[in-house]
């Protein structure tokens, strides 16, 4: 390995770090915006996002793609769907974190690829291998402990774990970069963001212009949230192994699940542990099965083998 290449995966490494970090870390975020309501803090997440990735694509002068876009009704269509699925994704989360639900919102993506898997095998019929089989049934058998310990499906969890599964699904038939993919579907939510807002506004219910300038910008900067941490794992996805990515996107659910116990001390009962562990066990097969088939076929797979580019990596 030269010493060029030895530097471009160190940057890649850092920056898949920095992505992954920020996305783990983004649950000490959204309380900060109170007493923004979540559905208020959505609409402004939406319409700032694009005011910053616009304003990236001027500096990178990437606007090629747009009018080539426009001129394809069919993946236009596929955009505003994959626009609806994260705009549920994002609202949920949102709120999930802001009313004490971070450990339930982290086994979301947790599960999300065995979702993921599961979504493959009944709609693009794709065949699975034993281990993969025994993952995807630990994984629902998880499911069925944690509905036992919460008296209810954990519709947090899954709700979060199949809209993003979801959404990487219609991402990667749409096939943008991550950038270009955040900033059409940004487009398609600007309008009825804004429109929210200004209604919220002429209610006298909007908090942007009344708790104060820190507050105000807060909720602007809610751009830069969802989108700087895009900007890294784009920096990673072109230098570092899909395998490494597929290893360093649980980095995001462990610092969630662990900001949830120990930062927000949310409860975990007997119960809610063995939910969990039974979810983990399934993680390591499915890690276990990767890198053995990679080894076998001579090839780089991703861990899980499943979508962790950049079609699927807004997620919070």
């Amino acid at each position: 390995m030269t010493g060029k290449t030895r530097g471009e995966l160190r940057t890649g490494l850092l920056n898949g770090f920095a992505a992954y970090g920020m996305w783990g870390l983004v649950p000490l975020f959204w309380p900060l915006v109170k007493p923004a309501g979540a559905v208020e803090i959505l609409a402004h997440r939406m319409a700032w996002s694009l005011v910053f990735v616009g304003a990236a694509l001027v500096v990178m002068r990437r606007w090629a793609w747009a009018g080539e876009l426009l001129r394809q009704p069919r993946r236009l269509g596929l955009v505003a769907v994959a626009a609806a699925v994260i705009t549920v994704n994002w609202g949920v989360y949102i709120w999930a974190v802001n009313s004490g639900h971070v450990v339930e919102a982290s086994l979301g993506y947790f599960i999300n690829p065995l979702v993921t898997i599961a979504m493959g095998v009944l709609l693009l019929k794709e065949r699975l291998r034993p281990v993969q089989w025994v993952a995807v049934g630990t994984g629902f058998a998880a499911v069925i402990v944690l509905t036992v310990g919460y008296g209810q499906p954990p519709w947090i969890s899954l709700t979060l774990a199949f809209s993003f599964a979801t959404y990487g699904l219609v991402k990667k038939k749409v096939g943008l970069g991550g950038i270009e993919s955040l900033a059409a579907e940004t487009a398609i939510q600007f309008l009825p963001a804004v429109g929210y807002l200004l209604w919220l506004t002429s209610q006298g219910s909007s908090t942007f212009a009344t708790e104060g300038v820190g507050h105000g910008a807060l909720l602007a900067s809610t751009g830069v949230v969802t989108a700087l941490p895009l900007v890294c794992f784009g920096a990673a996805a072109i230098r570092v192994p899909l395998s490494t990515l597929g290893l360093l996107q649980y980095l995001t659910p462990v610092f969630q699940f662990l900001l949830g116990v120990l930062y927000f001390h949310e409860a975990m009962p007997a119960e809610r542990w063995a939910g969990f562990a039974l979810v983990w066990g399934a993680l390591c097969l499915l890690t276990w099965d990767a890198w053995r088939a990679a080894q076998r076929f001579g090839r780089r797979v991703s861990v899980p083998e499943v979508e962790t580019r950049a079609s699927a990596a807004v997620d919070v």
